[in-house]
């Protein structure tokens, strides 16, 4: 096991523009795919009419593909949601599936009903009218497709997640040694492992100035860097030396080696800033305890 510093110049560079432009490369992503999709199908589909020569203007197989992009489009953001809630790793998989595929039920129905929507307003505005079919079998006729679209988008989504903890390192706590007792309390952990691109790193776990909740995951922030921990926010909560760190907030613990100052606010709530210069909130329901703490009056 190697111990260096944990993120190379180049590597921070990089990940700083990831953290910096990450919302504008999903949405674009997302809204390219789209459209490419929808100008290539629209293209191919009317093709295909005009060579078996079917009854149907140029503009209804653009209406077609594009009323199916667009709710599709507007469902990603819900997916996103949903992933994150209940995301796929080995260990929870299992208890995690079902509500994935129940999710798979729900975006097919929204999808089609949105889908028809559009339709019908787009025929209607042509002086007229569009016919679905008949629901209950065109609706399983749907969900097939739907579903392999819907496993499609969440295959993409956890792929991209995965590389980009990787990039940035995943943290995970050391585990019982293969042979004799551990030199240091697995209970109460002293450093965390950080797996980043193949190595192996070691942090001091009085290094880490404040944890952040993050769906299955908590960050730990070290030196401007944050490293994902599968875990709750409470469980390692329960972990860490409650001489060091303190819960501020449901989605937020600091290092109290690290407070700077807190800010309150006129909600009742305060705004705790920290000697790397980040800021986090602190709600009313902790407030009183940091400040006890810190020996602020």
């Amino acid at each position: 096991m190697s111990i260096a510093p944990t993120t190379a110049p180049s590597d921070a560079a990089g990940l700083a523009w990831l953290r910096r432009w990450h919302r504008a490369i999903e949405i674009g992503f997302w809204i390219g795919l789209t459209a490419v999709n929808g100008i290539a199908n629209s293209v191919t589909v009317l093709m295909d009419i005009r060579r078996v020569g079917l009854d149907f203007a140029d503009w209804e197989p653009a209406v077609w593909e594009w009323s199916s992009g667009i709710v599709i489009l507007l469902l990603i953001p819900g997916v996103a949601w949903l992933t994150r809630r209940f995301p796929l790793h080995w260990g929870v998989l299992r208890r995690h599936l079902g509500w994935l595929l129940l999710g798979s039920v729900a975006f097919s129905l929204l999808h089609v009903v949105g889908m028809v929507a559009l339709r019908e307003l787009a025929y209607a505005m042509q002086g007229g009218n569009y016919d679905f079919g008949h629901w209950p079998s065109e609706l399983v006729y749907e969900y097939l497709k739907d579903v392999r679209g819907y496993i499609m988008i969440v295959s993409v989504m956890e792929s991209y997640r995965f590389i980009v903890r990787r990039l940035q390192g995943e943290a995970s706590l050391l585990g019982p040694p293969d042979e004799g007792e551990p030199v240091e309390s697995l209970d109460r952990p002293e450093r965390f492992l950080v797996r980043k691109l193949g190595r192996e790193f070691l942090i001091a776990a009085n290094d880490i100035e404040w944890l952040q909740a993050s769906g299955n995951y908590v960050n730990l922030r070290v030196r401007g860097h944050d490293y994902p921990l599968r875990s709750t926010i409470a469980g390692i909560e329960a972990r860490l030396d409650p001489e060091r760190f303190v819960r501020v907030h449901r989605s937020y613990i600091v290092n109290l080696g690290g407070v700077a100052s807190i800010e309150p606010l006129d909600s009742g709530d305060a705004r705790i800033h920290l000697r790397d210069g980040a800021a986090v909130p602190c709600s009313r329901t902790y407030r009183d305890a940091l400040r006890a703490r810190v020996g602020v009056a």
